[in-house]
């Protein structure tokens, strides 16, 4: 496990603290795509910046990069070994983006760009809810073919998976 994808069904599947911890657990460090790609004051990187980023951090012998931004999923499946999925229930995904607003108020989370204060809006958790389904339906055939190519993949889709995941893996180092 030297080249780790950390995914998820949705935002608040808990991809970020995940991957963090993991970083931790392992000491290979860590690339959250959200601060690849957004800008001060939630300024979009260009889709060449935001490609040419991802292309340097897969040439390193270890990384573990978090988020999925599915157009650039070509950048890193190839030199993935290991992938992480997340798929938690829609209800704990939409608890905890809501969570996240209240928490990080007029903060800048760690894992997205300088400046990028933390916000939400209608749009955002219509997406959230609109696209649940068929992300699901679609990340479950992803894995499928991960696996199939020979990638090590763990399909997490509990608090406890998770942690339990992460308990077994420090306990093995």
């Amino acid at each position: 496990m030297n080249k780790i994808m950390v995914i998820g069904v949705s935002s608040g599947a808990g991809k970020s603290t995940f991957a963090r911890q993991l970083g931790e657990v392992t000491g290979i460090e860590v690339t959250h795509l959200d601060r690849l790609y957004w800008k001060p004051n939630w300024v979009e990187a260009s889709l060449e910046e935001f490609s040419a980023d991802q292309q340097l951090v897969v040439q390193n012998d270890q990384w573990i990069i978090e988020g999925n931004y599915s157009g650039t999923f070509p950048i890193r499946e190839p030199h993935a070994d290991t992938v992480i999925y997340l798929e938690l229930p829609l209800r704990v995904c939409l608890y905890r983006v809501l969570k996240r607003r209240v928490q990080f108020h007029g903060k800048t989370r760690d894992d997205v760009g300088e400046g990028c204060k933390e916000k939400i809006d209608k749009a955002f958790l219509k997406f959230i809810v609109s696209t649940y389904g068929a992300r699901k339906k679609k990340m479950t055939e992803r894995m499928q073919r991960y696996a199939q190519e020979g990638k090590t993949v763990h399909y997490l889709k509990t608090p406890t998976q998770i942690e339990g995941f992460l308990g077994t893996y420090n306990k093995n180092t």
